[in-house]
């Protein structure tokens, strides 16, 4: 019954927040958007609909709290994305259980964004109109420390704090009388947090979550302030086959959940599983309403090899008029 109560005091709080924000025009309202890329490529081959699944390391880019119920002593995880516009994101994370986990779960993350080199112009009165300035490449980066704690069989908690700095690079402030070009750094950083619930039900498999992420002050890069890209989400898992009787071989793991980011509509996420074996994966998903962003596909496998754990995960998503999204992901664990 106290358990009860608690997820029904987080379930009005978060009920409290979403309409708040929805109530905003929220077009362009933020900045760091890297925070807000999904990097895990089971996650995106779930269409990103990871609030209420249980996963290990990799816990900490989307719910924190699952990392509390993680089954082995040791996880990692290691993902590269190539995204749009040919930038590319690299992250990784690692998650501990000192003390065969009576202190809980402890888990380090890393996100690096490479958005290649740009050409740096200024207005010119000259025939092109411009003048270039030369290359610069802007450059973001994060780094988190998280933790989570499963107080009891099926409740857990959980936090995640993180250091995100964002370079944008050089930029011409002025022009000195010879004609050469004064330039200024903009590069900026802040403390971000990130926290969840997680509650196994107790009908069958079904897992009730909740989780926000990027929560952090105001910032300003010269005289233009901006916030994170905060999200609130509450999902909804469940293994399926849990009403069918084909035996522990098979399993087909759905997962819903709503999602209400500070600039962008509400969004509701699905995606599904079929696991065979334990070894090989399939899964598919979607997200309504986007932008560009459709459906996403997925496969992964894994393979114990004496105490080693070892999988592999690969996702595809279709992205409108941009290039395809492609994701790939390396698990290890002990």
């Amino acid at each position: 019954m106290k358990l009860q109560r608690i997820l029904s005091l987080l379930g009005g709080v978060f009920l409290l927040l979403m309409p708040a924000t929805a109530q905003q025009d929220k077009l362009a309202q933020t900045g760091m958007k890297f925070l807000s890329v999904s990097y895990d490529a089971r996650a995106a081959g779930f269409g990103d609909a990871m609030t209420a699944i249980q996963q290990d390391a990799s816990s900490l880019f989307y719910n924190p709290s699952a990392m509390g119920f993680q089954q082995t002593g040791f996880s990692s995880s290691f993902n590269q994305v190539q995204w749009i516009a040919d930038i590319r994101y690299n992250a990784a994370a690692v998650s501990f259980q000192p003390t065969g986990g009576r202190l809980g779960v402890i888990g380090v993350s890393v996100i690096a964004a490479d958005y290649g080199d740009l050409i740096g112009t200024v207005v010119a009165n000259n025939e092109a109109g411009f003048e270039e300035t030369g290359n610069f490449s802007p450059t973001a980066f994060s780094i988190g420390a998280g933790y989570a704690k499963s107080l009891s069989d099926r409740f857990s908690v959980g936090g995640h704090i993180k250091y995100v700095t964002q370079d944008l690079g050089t930029s011409v402030a002025a022009r000195t009388e010879s004609g050469a070009f004064e330039t200024q750094d903009n590069e900026i950083s802040v403390v971000a947090f990130d926290f969840g619930v997680m509650y196994k039900t107790g009908f069958r498999s079904l897992t009730f979550a909740l989780a926000a992420r990027n929560f952090a002050q105001e910032i300003t890069f010269e005289s233009e302030s901006f916030q994170l890209p905060l999200n609130f989400r509450i999902g909804l898992a469940m293994d399926v086959l849990d009403f069918a009787e084909l035996g522990s071989q098979h399993q087909l793991l759905a997962s819903v959940e709503a999602s209400n980011p500070r600039d962008f509509s509400e969004q509701v996420k699905v995606g599904a599983e079929y696991r065979f074996a334990d070894t090989i994966m399939l899964r598919g998903g979607y997200a309504y309403p986007t932008d560009e962003q459709g459906f996403s596909l997925g496969a992964g496998v894994q393979q114990g090899v004496g105490t080693l754990n070892v999988g592999a995960d690969y996702a595809y998503t279709t992205f409108g008029v941009f290039d395809n999204v492609h994701r790939i992901s390396l698990r290890l664990g002990l």
